[in-house]
């Protein structure tokens, strides 16, 4: 199902999570609840959580920590009191030994009661901040998820945990550039400031017009591609650690919390 931004984008979170969890809303988030700080999902038995939270401190720019739930709790109490993790999404996924295996609207019959959820700041949260100022964003324009691509940036590494850095990308002119990165600095908990702008080969992306997550978005004369960091890294990290298993949203499904964006300033 796709989702209709006139409809929702005034949405709030909590209307926003009822629809996932009765399954009317299974779209990406982009573009609605505007305002409400939104968060990737990962989900971990209690073995791997220390050495996943050591690996989100030690790369706190795609990783920026918004809550972590106690073992066997679906409930993010700091963020989301009521919400349910096992629900609450539009669309997850089901990752073992490192391979995609499923993309269920709920994961309430896998839940384990040791496991952990964890959930990452999400660049959503920063661009209700940039449409105010007036910048562009081409997915929201255009209706689809952000393009999102894996670099040649290596993360820092944290047991069992490591492997390359993802980011997302939104087309600009140089000085919305500018603009953007003074506005994003003041937001470290949803990635904050770009890391690269400009060629995209120089960290690693070879085909800027084949994103390895979300849509491919046309980047306009006078426009250069405008990378931040991305809360999708943990996905390519998992599917490099290869732990039994282990549960994240579907790129650009993201969990919408209470929050609002100006609570992360």
């Amino acid at each position: 199902m796709t989702h209709n931004f006139s409809e929702l984008h005034d949405a709030t979170a909590r209307e926003l999570r009822d629809r996932a969890r009765g399954g009317a809303f299974t779209g990406v988030t982009c573009g609605i609840a505007m305002g409400h700080v939104q968060a990737n999902l990962v989900i971990l038995p209690k073995a791997e959580a220390f050495d996943f939270l050591l690996f989100c401190q030690r790369n706190p720019k795609p990783c920026p920590l918004v809550d972590v739930t106690d073992a066997g709790n679906p409930e993010p109490k700091r963020c989301a009191p009521g919400a349910d993790l096992r629900t609450d999404l539009p669309r997850y996924r089901v990752y073992r030994h490192g391979e995609l295996v499923d993309e269920p609207t709920d994961i309430v019959t896998l839940w384990q009661p040791d496991w952990v959820a964890f959930l990452v700041g999400c660049s959503f949260t920063f661009e209700n901040a940039l449409l105010q100022a007036g910048l562009p964003l081409r997915h929201i324009e255009l209706g689809c998820n952000v393009p999102m691509y894996r670099t040649n940036i290596a993360c820092e590494p944290a047991g069992m945990f490591h492997g390359p850095m993802v980011v997302s990308m939104r087309p600009m002119t140089p000085a919305q550039a500018i603009r953007a990165t003074h506005i994003c600095s003041r937001f470290a908990r949803a990635h904050g400031t770009p890391i690269h702008l400009g060629d995209p080969s120089a960290i690693g992306i070879r085909d800027i017009a084949r994103p390895d997550f979300g849509d491919a978005v046309p980047i306009a004369p006078g426009e250069i591609p405008v990378f931040w960091a991305c809360g999708v890294t943990p996905q390519a990290v998992v599917m490099q650690a290869k732990p039994a298993i282990c549960v994240t949203h579907k790129p650009g499904h993201m969990f919408v919390t209470d929050w609002k964006d100006v609570d992360l300033e």
